[in-house]
């Protein structure tokens, strides 16, 4: 009886997690890329991400993603993140709003980069650095098997964490919700 209500609980609780999360299609970008917005309802705030999902289509990671330089994670448009309730990551504080996300590919780890939204349909090249509001550190692990489409998600747990996967890359940032 007791394997029962545990089993029970878990598809309770997964079936909740499921229903957090929406992801609807933006179309294909000019580059070719398909693009989704995905929306997340974490502690309390609703968090959506725009962003264009290349494939690495036999390509090495390492191509798209060089060492020290910043990406625009993802494809075509500047990746958008957009929050109805303050966000923190690290020591980087987001009002409600919509910002950017690039990332800055390292060997040990990733730099986790938030900047201001220029304009609707910005392009997410070239990086503009006088738009970033800041950094953060995004630690590296290895996928279970490879992914060949970007994926970003936000796992919405006792500690809210974005995740983005590509090629055998998962790089990971937590954050709060809240002041």
């Amino acid at each position: 009886m007791k394997l029962a209500t545990i089993a029970a609980l878990c598809v309770v609780t997964l079936a909740g997690t499921a229903a957090a999360q929406k992801t609807e299609s933006l179309g294909v970008g000019d580059g070719g890329s398909p693009h989704v917005r995905t929306t997340w309802s974490v502690n309390g705030a609703t968090i959506s991400i725009a962003y264009g999902r290349p494939y690495l289509k036999g390509r090495h990671l390492a191509q798209l993603t060089p060492v020290g330089k910043p990406w625009r994670t993802g494809a075509d448009e500047a990746t958008v993140i957009t929050t109805d309730k303050p966000l923190t990551f690290g020591d980087v504080k987001l009002a409600p709003g919509s910002y950017t996300i690039n990332t800055e590919p390292g060997d040990k780890q990733w730099q986790f980069m938030l900047g201001k939204l220029d304009k609707a349909g910005q392009w997410g090249i070239p990086y503009q650095p006088q738009l970033e509001i800041g950094r953060v550190p995004m630690k590296l692990t290895q996928t279970s098997k490879p992914v060949e489409q970007v994926t970003i998600n936000i796992d919405a747990g006792a500690t809210p964490t974005l995740k983005i996967e590509w090629g055998t890359v998962v790089a990971s940032t937590p954050f709060k919700v809240g002041k």
